[in-house]
């Protein structure tokens, strides 16, 4: 199998602030689910108007995190994602730069939310194969911080050879799932970490 291409680090402040904003968020999900799309397609997706798409894909393609691609249409070009996921890297010690991670993260886990909220809204609505194979599990595991790190590791490479907007060899029936995995230490009310 050819090497799969990594995700974009993220380490520029002033770039995690411009992916805290939710419409650039979802405008990013959306292209890196489903490959190039034009402002109006977005706008339906992500329930915006197809200007304000427009205004925020370019902000994104100023960071080279979108751009356009030909189209056969002349009126509308499509747009899409540059990279195949991004990668914010560990909590920064410098309060500004983590604060911009904080926010940013926050912003990815309220789309992953809306995504999830989605699915459940319309479930019964699902061919019965889509309802049987999807799933929203959670585990309570007990692991050391090593076992985390590389079950995570070995999701990803199980994952990565799906990636909608990479894979080339998916069949004819396949469709964009929506997938992620939380693991973390998990934190109770008072705000201290599980024994």
């Amino acid at each position: 199998m050819p090497e799969l291409p990594p995700r974009r680090r993220i380490r520029d402040a002033e770039l995690m602030r411009a992916l805290a904003h939710p419409l650039r968020s979802s405008l990013l999900s959306y292209l890196l689910s489903g490959g190039p799309r034009t402002a109006s397609e977005c706008a339906e997706a992500v329930d915006s108007s197809a200007s304000n798409c427009s205004w925020h894909l370019r902000q994104l393609a100023q960071w080279g995190l979108v751009e356009r691609v030909e189209a056969t249409d002349a009126r509308e070009r499509p747009w899409r994602a540059v990279p195949v996921g991004l990668d914010f890297g560990d909590i920064d010690r410098d309060p500004a730069v983590r604060a911009a991670q904080l926010a940013a993260l926050s912003v990815s886990i309220r789309e992953d939310d809306v995504l999830t909220q989605r699915f459940v809204d319309t479930l019964a609505e699902l061919p019965d194969e889509w309802q049987s194979a999807s799933t929203l599990n959670s585990y309570s595991l007990r692991v050391t911080a090593a076992e985390l790190a590389e079950l995570n590791e070995a999701i990803d490479a199980m994952s990565r050879p799906y990636v909608a907007t990479i894979r080339e060899d998916a069949p004819e029936d396949a469709k964009t799932v929506h997938a992620n995995w939380r693991a973390f230490p998990r934190i109770e009310a008072h705000g201290k970490p599980a024994s």
